[in-house]
């Protein structure tokens, strides 16, 4: 949940030094993956100097102006999302480690065991400075490399003693020319560059730089001079061939374009983002998914699926259920990641698991699939982010190809994820016969209007913008939706909550009548979003009645509806009018408003759009 950064290379021209040059703008780019404190390494005159500040990036800008000059060819950087000890300057990372301070050190992820290494530190003699687990793996580093005068086999040697998470990255003052790191349950990836190398925990700390980039596994280490990076395992066999890919994307896809955050940006990257999803996969009305490496065969004998994800992926997930189920006519079932393979699930051979996850590493979702794998179960990743740990473990993997999705609320890896669940069911309906070529081509025909109809919603947005700045002092929303609208309902009141701190609820609107209809008092705001009247006739009129039923209890109705529905005019405060589509598709458009409304709602109490309280980007730890 920590954002890393580091840097090997000639030595660095005046008056610019380029180390700490891109450690900065590295950690100013991966600062959504946790923003507690930062702090930078580098090793000058033989000597390690660290400078760390709590609080946001500015902290530590401020605390080295005037003091950039340096002749250090390396540089290590962190931006930390507590977990072991208060964002303070002391726990903020690099760590130093030896009775010298002869190493720094930064990591990402939880060390499991720290307590018992901290005691058997100690009596050795060896000074805590902080409340930290990572402070631990510094000192344990320094310790092994006391013996082997060697930093990649003290490496080797200390992550034998480790249990747990992380990427640990390491410079020391008797090794002035490398950066060694190593890899477990936490994300790396590094930049191939002509005289100089890059580490990051994701690509986004060095594509500025480079867009040639190579694949750290699980259990290797990496240790990088200017002008090589030699792979090895931790039982200290050679990687020959370590996976090398391309960035996609260019640093300006990591800028705000304009927009006052990141979130507006991207929120107003939706329609190109479902294209983008959609591109190079219809062919004359049928699918072709490359990157699905499972056999056929294997796929027409699954029984049931299983999602598994956490947060917004799982409502993503949540909407996938009913379109798989509608076309395929297998079960699905949608498991928060964190709660699946704590309830002794049952999953066997036949079992398909889609493993949802933007950053490919969240941990929770990664040991629910690795724990479905071992049960026999295959497994399909839908993500966002090339070369991490869940894509490159699974059976098969959907990339969604949105680009970058900086801020830490999700928007438009949300549609990207669910536009592809619609990819893979309607895959799966194909390969196993459930559906007519004509149906699955005029689904797919709707599928590509789609994008058209998504910025159709964006450009009516200052409504939505209008409403949000008028009800900045609310202090709870509440939103219901049936079928594909409850989880819209469900990610309306997350987004809300992540960003504008207020309490919100996504209820399924039936059950409002068994108990939560008692939070309706007068004026509540409720949200509701309402079915198509094309669909289920049934299914649109429960809604409208369920508008009836709380504004009759003094609610204020906030209506998403599709053009032309009328039924809802009579009971509704606002309407919000979205393009008519298909039931299973309306989730890429009802949540927009949504989105834009919490976007909103936030900016004017005067919140951290980008950065909320306590949340980090990318969830590395169980």
């Amino acid at each position: 949940m920590c954002g890393i950064v580091g840097y090997v290379g000639s030595v660095p021209a005046s008056p610019s030094p380029r180390p700490l040059e891109v450690a900065l703008q590295g950690l100013a780019r991966l600062e959504y993956r946790g923003y507690d404190s930062a702090g930078i390494a580098v090793i000058d005159d033989g000597q390690v100097r660290v400078a760390k500040r709590a609080g946001k990036l500015q902290n530590l800008r401020d605390a080295l102006a005037g003091e950039e000059d340096t002749t250090s060819p390396i540089a290590i950087g962190h931006t930390r999302w507590a977990t072991h000890g208060a964002p303070t300057d002391g726990n903020a990372h690099p760590h130093l480690g030896g009775k010298d301070d002869e190493l720094a050190l930064v990591h990402n992820g939880i060390i499991e065991n720290f307590a018992a290494l901290r005691a058997e530190l100690e009596t050795e003699g060896f000074v805590f400075r902080s409340e930290t687990d990572s402070e631990v793996a510094a000192h344990l580093v320094a310790r092994e490399m006391q013996g082997t005068g060697d930093l990649t086999d003290a490496m080797r040697a200390a992550v034998a003693r480790l249990e747990g998470a992380f990427t640990l990255l390491a410079v020391h003052r008797d090794a002035p020319d490398r950066v060694v790191a190593a890899r477990r349950n936490s994300p790396l990836v590094v930049g191939l560059g002509e005289g100089e190398n890059f580490l990051g925990s994701d690509v986004a700390a060095f594509v500025d730089s480079t867009r040639d980039a190579l694949e750290i596994g699980q259990d290797q280490i990496v240790t990088v001079t200017a002008d090589e990076v030699v792979v090895t395992t931790f039982e200290g066999e050679l990687v020959p061939e370590p996976k090398r890919f391309t960035i996609e994307w260019d640093v300006t896809a990591a800028q705000k374009g304009g927009h006052d955050s990141f979130m507006a940006k991207e929120i107003h990257e939706q329609a190109t983002a479902v294209a983008d999803t959609l591109r190079g996969r219809i062919e004359s009305g049928k699918l072709h998914l490359d990157e699905m490496s499972i056999d056929p065969s294997v796929l027409r004998s699954v029984d049931k699926i299983i999602v598994v994800a956490c947060g917004t992926a799982a409502n993503a997930g949540n909407v996938a259920k009913y379109a798989i189920e509608h076309w395929c006519r297998i079960p699905t079932e949608v498991e928060l990641a964190h709660e699946f393979r704590y309830r002794d699930p049952i999953v066997t051979e036949k079992t398909l698991v889609v493993a949802i996850s933007q950053s490919g590493e969240t941990m929770d979702t990664l040991m629910a699939m690795r724990h479905a794998q071992e049960q026999g179960a295959k497994v399909v990743a839908i993500c966002n982010t090339h070369g991490s740990t869940i894509p490159r473990e699974a059976d098969a993997a959907l990339y969604l190809h949105v680009g970058p999705e900086i801020a830490v609320a999700s928007t438009k890896a949300y549609l990207g994820q669910i536009t592809a669940c619609y990819l893979l069911g309607l895959y799966l309906a194909q390969v196993r016969g459930n559906l007519y070529p004509d149906e699955i081509a005029a689904l797919m025909e709707d599928l590509d209007q789609l994008p058209a109809q998504v910025q159709r919603v964006l450009d009516d947005a200052e409504q939505v913008g209008d409403l949000a700045r008028a009800m900045a002092d609310v202090s709870s929303v509440l939103f219901l939706g049936r079928h594909v609208g409850y989880p819209t309902a469900l990610e309306g009141a997350l987004k809300l909550k992540e960003i504008a701190y207020i309490h919100a609820e996504g209820f399924a609107a039936g059950e409002l009548k068994h108990g939560p209809i008692a939070l309706v008092e007068e004026g509540q705001p409720v949200f509701v979003i309402v079915p198509s009247p094309r669909g289920r006739d049934s299914l649109h009129s429960k809604v409208v009645s369920n508008i009836q039923e709380v504004r009759a209890r003094g609610a204020r109705t906030l209506v998403i509806a599709e053009d032309g529905d009328d039924d809802v005019l009579p009971y509704s405060d606002v309407v919000l009018r979205v393009p008519a589509t298909r039931t299973l598709f309306a989730p890429l458009l009802t949540v927009i408003p949504l989105q834009i409304f919490a976007c909103e709602l936030a900016a004017a109490k005067g919140l951290d759009v980008d950065q909320p309280r306590n949340l980090a980007k990318s969830v590395t730890v169980e």
